[in-house]
């Protein structure tokens, strides 16, 4: 008999898994960038998503919260989160991410 509801685990938070592997840490909106760059465009918003999950199966840790003042429109202050890999993260390092890494890295020693 097949399961019902979502399967457990998603292509799209491998691929940020990935991402979080060679940077370390990192903010949301840094791996919704280098994420748009390596793999089909996807939205900020399923980003987001996708680390919140992460947080709950453990594939992600929340490695620092900063609180940043501004004129928003929501408000006056906006919650910028930084995560990096948790206990349940398994990384596969495809060749096309160590590849787009590399590169970078090139790019900024030069």
């Amino acid at each position: 008999m097949k399961k019902r509801g979502r399967p457990l685990g998603s292509e799209i938070r491998q691929n940020i898994i990935e991402i979080v592997y060679f940077m370390k840490k990192a903010y949301g909106y840094e791996i919704y960038k280098e994420y748009n760059q390596i793999f089909p465009k996807i939205s900020m918003r399923s980003i987001y998503y996708n680390l919140k999950k992460g947080t709950e199966t453990d594939e992600f840790i929340i490695n620092k919260i900063k609180t940043k003042k501004g004129d928003y429109s929501w408000g006056r202050e906006s919650e910028v989160i930084q995560y990096k890999l948790g206990k349940n993260a398994m990384p596969k390092i495809p060749d096309n991410v160590k590849k787009h890494f590399n590169k970078k890295e090139e790019k900024e020693l030069h």
